[in-house]
């Protein structure tokens, strides 16, 4: 037991011994390495001084370079610009000179100048002094002073330049006519072959054509309640007789003609025909009637270019689709009228957007002249006015029958736009043979009165002028002719719209220059 407690010791202190001198061993390994890098970083210090100490000195040699280069150069830009200098200077001392020599040359020449002006001064001291003499001896000779001789003389040429103006004046106005009178039928040619609309003569009834006279009867209904409620709730005038297969619909208004044959077309497409179904299908019609309405008043007003017209005046404007005037749709008239108007606005200058909507508007009140007071002139003012239209849209509808004188150029184009589209030929329902004959009867009431030099049937058979003997007519008894002359043709004539008689009462004197 003791022996192995020894040899456990002594094991035990070899063990330590090693490990010790391993210690040992390890640390003088790492002092070795640690005294091997302390040496190499002094010698990387050194290396890297060293070459720190190079770069800095090549630095400096390469900026002392870069110095004595920007020195040499700024001496030499120095010398440049010294040479320069002396250069300009030069120029400028023989600018100098050249500067005084002008100034000493103006300097005489101005000295020379003023002593002719003087010379000049004199003589006119003297001329003036030799006229004052000439015009005291021309007084003393004609016995009048130079003021009367002045005035007379300017009297003179006073007479003879009005009498050049005159003259002139006078060819102008005939070389005027002559061209105006050329060019004016030039550009209404132009215009009415430019646009031509084609027109439909309306009437004043409809015809619904049925599958079958057997749809008569249901049309008519038990005792006719059926054809009633239809009359009553459209105010049209349903008339079947022996026509096969149809039914006719009259009515003066062609906007309550349209509703009611819409609703009988539908009612008999839908084959129920009882007064509960009238009725909703006439509520049907007459909507659909006004968005008919409403859509071409906005393709009107679209086909003119005029996009700023008011809601309200753009269904007022489609109503004159369904509108009348001799048969003549008032519509497709306001249409035609607005594009004649804007065509010989834009042929002699005037303002084409002006007329086109003037003459698009000057019908306007015919719209509701059936159902309001007035007459469509009237009627289309106010209407203008209420819904903004300017004081030349308005003045061109007021003044287009002359109800008062037209004061601007669109006023009159629209007042010759309305005449040229209602006068075309077929566009009213009046046929030739009647339409001669009513201007025949205008012109011979006018002529069977004594003293008539002449009478014309004018304006479309709107006005009868007059041409009376000034030695048998006074103002007074003209009055009279005119009045007398309206109520004859009131009495004997049936005629649309309204009918002016102008009397013209003209005294002229003539003389000859031989």
């Amino acid at each position: 037991m003791y022996l192995e407690r020894t040899r456990y010791r002594t094991i035990n202190y070899s063990t330590l011994i090693i490990l010790f001198a391993i210690l040992l061993f390890a640390c003088f390994l790492l002092w070795r390495d640690q005294k091997k890098d302390q040496k190499e970083k002094e010698a990387l210090e050194r290396d890297l001084e060293e070459k720190q100490s190079l770069y800095k000195k090549e630095a400096m040699i390469v900026a002392k370079e870069a110095v004595q280069r920007d020195i040499e150069k700024f001496q030499e830009e120095t010398k440049e610009r010294r040479q320069e200098l002396s250069r300009l200077e030069a120029k400028l001392i023989k600018k100098e000179e050249a500067l005084e020599d002008k100034a000493q040359e103006y300097a005489n020449k101005e000295a020379a100048v003023n002593k002719k002006m003087d010379e000049l001064l004199d003589k006119e001291d003297f001329l003036a002094e030799l006229v004052q003499k000439q015009t005291q001896e021309l007084e003393r000779i004609s016995g009048l002073t130079s003021d009367e001789a002045k005035n007379m003389l300017l009297e003179q040429l006073k007479a003879d330049l009005q009498q050049e103006a005159n003259n002139m004046i006078r060819e102008n106005e005939n070389h005027i006519k002559e061209v105006s009178n050329e060019k004016a039928k030039e550009i209404l040619t132009t215009v009415m072959q430019r646009f031509v609309m084609d027109y439909v003569v309306e009437s004043t009834v409809s015809s619904v054509s049925l599958p079958s006279d057997e749809m008569k009867g249901r049309i008519i209904g038990r005792e006719g309640r059926n054809i009633r409620t239809l009359e009553t709730l459209t105010g049209v005038n349903l008339i079947i007789d022996d026509t096969p297969e149809a039914v006719v619909l009259s009515c003066f208004d062609p906007v309550r003609r349209e509703i009611a044959k819409i609703a009988l077309e539908k009612l008999v497409a839908d084959g129920r025909i009882h007064p509960v179904r009238i009725e909703e299908m006439v509520e049907k019609a007459r909507g659909e009637v006004e968005q008919k309405i409403k859509q071409e008043g906005e393709n009107a007003a679209m086909e003119m270019g005029i996009m700023n017209l008011n809601k309200e005046l753009v269904k007022t404007l489609g109503r004159l689709y369904f509108r009348t005037s001799y048969g003549q749709n008032v519509l497709l008239h306001s249409i035609e009228v607005g594009h004649i108007a804007g065509m010989i606005a834009a042929e002699i200058g005037a303002n084409v957007k002006i007329a086109k909507r003037a003459g698009l508007l000057h019908d306007i009140g015919k719209a509701v002249d059936q159902s309001q007071e007035g007459t469509h002139i009237e009627l289309g003012v106010e209407l203008a006015r209420r819904y903004g239209e300017k004081e030349e849209i308005i003045h061109a509808i007021e003044a287009h029958h002359d109800d008062i004188t037209a004061n601007t150029v669109e006023a009159v184009l629209v007042k010759l736009a309305d005449a040229i589209s209602a006068g075309r030929p077929g566009s009213r329902r009046d046929t030739l043979e009647i339409y001669i004959k009513r201007l025949q009867k205008f012109e011979e009431i006018a002529l069977s009165y004594d003293g008539i030099k002449q009478s014309f049937a004018v304006q479309a058979g709107r006005e009868i002028r007059v041409i009376v003997q000034p030695e048998k007519y006074d103002d007074l008894a003209s009055v009279r002719l005119a009045r007398d002359i309206a109520k004859r043709i009131e009495e004997e004539l049936d005629y649309p719209g309204q009918i002016r008689v102008t009397v013209v009462r003209e005294f002229r004197v003539t003389e000859m220059a031989k």
